[in-house]
């Protein structure tokens, strides 16, 4: 497993299980030395990019978190990873928002940790899904996003290469379920790859490198049933009816900035931000540089917001 940055403080590794959707999660729970001293102590739960699972850039800044104090849930969203659910590898962001709203339920309810202090960290995509949750969910007292992909329709449809283009995967996504129904076959395709051209994310670093992303444990695959869901997600409509305090570590130079920034102007309340020179996204995830920057804001948060 390729692992990043830590700081110095001792924490352990707790293997946790719990139910979402009548699915059974799988998740490591980073808990702080300080746990079994002082009773218990706030926690925060660590979600990742699309498609990934806990051992990658959640599992980073879970230690990161852990190792200043705070204990940190990384956990496999349903049909990924060690969770159950079929059929596999669905990026599905509402199913994963309500997975994280199971999370914070299940931390309230752990002997070591303060049922009054669970707050969320997404990175990239997932810190969407986290404000989808902590809207439904008064569980979740706290945000925190690193290089959040907090996109718009207008984003999307941009990125994906026009109106045709997200009708067309639209298309591929019926159809995918249209064979799953009459069939029971679901045709899988690599998430990542150097040579495969049906990758979605074709020729990416990060997913592509064994020594970062591309870790023994994840299986490397999408599901095209997915791009029904996610394309027809947007967040934006959620940020005026947000009540938890924010902070943001983001860049100019990292992914789709403008709908951060967006998202900040429509909310009812004042966002905490720190914005980084000339780190792209990919570098949020696991280079010790802006991981640490990051996990010393993101701690500083918690810490004032989750007392």
């Amino acid at each position: 497993m390729a692992i990043g940055p830590a700081a110095a403080g001792a924490f352990s590794v707790e293997r946790v299980t719990f139910q979402s959707g009548g699915v059974q999660i799988v998740g490591d729970l980073y808990l702080p030395e300080e746990v079994g001293q002082e009773g218990p102590v706030p926690a925060v739960i660590v979600t990742g990019a699309w498609m990934t699972i806990k051992e990658q850039m959640p599992a980073i800044y879970a230690r990161e978190m852990a190792s200043r104090g705070i204990a940190a849930l990384a956990f496999d969203f349903r049909s990924w990873g060690e969770s159950g659910g079929e059929p596999r590898s669905v990026e599905d962001p509402v199913a994963k928002s309500e997975d994280i709203v199971a999370a914070a339920e299940f931390l309230a309810g752990h002997p070591e940790i303060r049922a009054d202090a669970i707050g969320g960290l997404g990175v990239c995509a997932s810190a969407a899904y986290m404000v989808h949750a902590a809207v439904h969910s008064g569980v979740i007292k706290s945000l925190g996003f690193v290089a959040p992909g907090l996109s718009t329709p207008e984003i999307i449809e941009t990125n994906v290469g026009g109106a045709e283009a997200v009708a067309a995967l639209i298309e591929t996504s019926r159809a995918a379920a249209a064979e799953l129904e009459e069939t029971g076959r679901n045709t899988l395709v690599p998430a990542a790859s150097l040579t495969d051209h049906r990758a979605i994310m074709f020729g990416v670093p990060y997913y592509t490198e064994p020594d970062r992303g591309l870790v023994p444990e994840w299986d490397n695959t999408f599901n095209p049933i997915s791009w029904e869901a996610w394309l027809g997600f947007d967040p934006q409509p959620f940020a005026p009816l947000l009540r938890q305090p924010l902070f943001v570590v983001h860049s100019e130079a990292a992914a789709i900035p403008q709908g951060t920034h967006q998202f900040i102007a429509a909310m009812e309340s004042e966002a905490g931000q720190l914005w980084l020179e000339g780190v792209e996204q990919f570098d949020f995830y696991d280079r010790p540089g802006p991981v640490t920057v990051a996990s010393d804001a993101l701690a500083r948060h918690f810490a004032a917001t989750l007392q």
